[in-house]
């Protein structure tokens, strides 16, 4: 569909959805996305603050850990202001533009997410099997040039997706099937040729989620192999140890995507409130797990808090 100036028809805004079927109880599904955003948002800046402030956390680790905690922020931030508005203030529009940055940036943070992931898997691989050259290895300048080749790969990536949902007509409506914008949600309603929106977006996934998911179950397996070469039983689950929260981090965040993926792909007939609930599961669980498995399995984030606890209380 054309404008009379034959450029493609884009409606002047598109309209979000909540939750189907939670109409009824839309102010309980309304707190649990208020207590989902101050768990999330209140752990990411406590994480990005005990780094900064304790000179005990200025250590790669912790350095990839702010990383991760920031983009968690940036995933919040993202899609706080349609959510809320969808389901606090019953205000479902969203102006066209505004659809497409809110999906560039969501999307960029996700994938954003997935190199963070792999960069810590480096930092647990170089400090397990190659502890002696761990410092001249991961020096700050080594830190800095991985975090910003993990965001200029993501900016560079994901900035085709706007101009390529813009070229695209929509006749099929201007009723989404979120409360954000999402790039697959978009093409449900958008009309032509999708076939360029859907190839890109399919080397996208598997030049980002496939090639950062190999890279971190092979260096596990390496770890792995490092591990059991070590002579003590003792030891070897030290070494471990190190890596519990780095896996459940990793679980949290793809686990569903995974989900997601495998339910889009084999059960295409789910009710719309399963495909809906597991998209929110994958946008929202990560950023807020991520700070409470680091706050419960790492003793420095747990020590950092309790001497933040105290200082606070005296």
């Amino acid at each position: 569909m054309l404008n009379v100036n034959g450029t493609p028809f884009h409606p002047d805004t598109l309209q979000l959805t909540d939750i189907p079927g939670m109409q009824a109880g839309q102010a309980w599904v309304a707190l649990v996305f208020c207590i989902l955003y101050l768990i999330s948002i209140t752990g990411n800046i406590s994480i990005l603050a005990l780094v900064v402030k304790e000179p005990a956390l200025h250590q790669p680790m912790y350095y990839f850990l702010s990383m991760l905690s920031l983009n968690d922020l940036g995933v919040s931030f993202s899609t706080f202001p349609t959510v809320i508005a969808t389901f606090c203030f019953n205000y479902r529009h969203v102006g066209f533009d505004a659809c497409l940055v809110q999906m560039f940036f969501i999307h960029t943070f996700s994938f954003m997410e997935s190199g963070i992931l792999l960069a810590m898997s480096f930092d647990r691989f170089v400090a397990i099997c190659d502890p002696l050259h761990y410092a001249t290895v991961l020096t700050n300048n080594c830190i800095l040039a991985i975090g910003l080749g993990i965001l200029a790969k993501s900016f560079t990536t994901l900035l085709p997706f706007p101009f390529l949902v813009k070229r695209l007509p929509f006749c099929k409506g201007n009723v989404l099937h979120h409360s954000y914008c999402l790039h697959p949600d978009l093409m449900k309603v958008a009309c032509g040729d999708t076939h360029v929106n859907n190839i890109y977006g399919l080397f996208v996934v598997i030049f980002t989620y496939g090639i950062d998911s190999t890279f971190i179950l092979l260096s596990y397996a390496l770890i792995l192999k490092a591990v059991l070469a070590i002579a003590s039983w003792e030891q070897r689950l030290k070494a471990l140890n190190t890596c519990i929260s780095h896996i459940c981090a990793v679980l949290a965040f793809y686990v569903p995507i995974i989900a997601v993926s495998m339910i889009h792909r084999f059960w295409r007939s789910a009710p719309p409130v399963v495909h809906v609930m597991m998209s929110n599961v994958y946008l929202f669980i990560p950023p807020m797990l991520n700070p409470i498995i680091y706050s419960v399995k790492t003793k420095e984030i747990r020590r950092g808090i309790l001497k933040a606890f105290f200082k606070s209380q005296s």
